[in-house]
């Protein structure tokens, strides 16, 4: 039970997401995208929120600075927060500007939303869980984009509620969160997501 859970809690990792939800999009979206404006924008998403974040944690790691890719402590996740703010802001200056795609640029607005409710909470020595904010704003972006496209995507949905929970599992099984940790990051998932929407839908 210990593996699989933790194989969700990698399937699932915080910096995932935005690369799930780019390709959520494209997927969902019933504009007409060429491939290759598609590949424009999901290989720099993913160097910049995946490839660059695991870059800085190798370079934090080997400085002692952080201890486990999970970033266990208060102290640890700061400046791993710190990285994923300043690229989510890159994304959304650089890769996909408000002209662009409105739809994929206030999810990324979202996303950066809940992520400096994650970081004023850990001045206030309040550790939230980092994959019920990932999930549950993926699981809320999916609604959006139903409703928004008029669009049935009441399986994706379905799997993700799903997903929700067995993530949320995963955070207290494993002993990385406690209840209201994991709850609260549920919230700003959810929350993060709904309040950007009435930009875009």
């Amino acid at each position: 039970m210990k593996l699989f859970f933790n194989v969700i809690s990698y399937i699932f990792h915080p910096i995932l997401i935005p690369v799930y939800g780019t390709v959520a999009y494209f997927l969902c979206t019933p504009k007409y995208t060429p491939l290759e404006a598609q590949s424009g924008n999901i290989l720099p998403i993913f160097i910049l929120t995946i490839i660059i974040p695991i870059v800085s944690y190798l370079i934090l790691r080997n400085l002692g600075v952080v201890k486990s890719i999970f970033f266990s402590s208060i102290r640890e996740r700061k400046y791993p927060i710190y990285t994923y703010i300043t690229l989510l802001l890159l994304v959304l200056l650089k890769v996909i500007p408000n002209n662009y795609i409105a739809e994929l640029y206030f999810f990324f607005v979202g996303l950066t939303g809940a992520a400096f409710a994650g970081l004023i909470l850990l001045f206030f020595n309040f550790k939230t869980s980092l994959h019920l904010i990932g999930v549950s704003s993926l699981f809320m972006y999916l609604i959006n984009l139903s409703v928004h496209f008029e669009i049935n995507l009441l399986i994706g949905i379905s799997l993700f509620a799903l997903i929700m929970g067995l993530v949320a599992s995963s955070r207290l099984y494993l002993k990385a969160h406690t209840r209201p940790e994991v709850i609260i990051g549920l919230l700003i998932g959810l929350l993060s997501q709904l309040l950007t929407v009435r930009f875009w839908l």
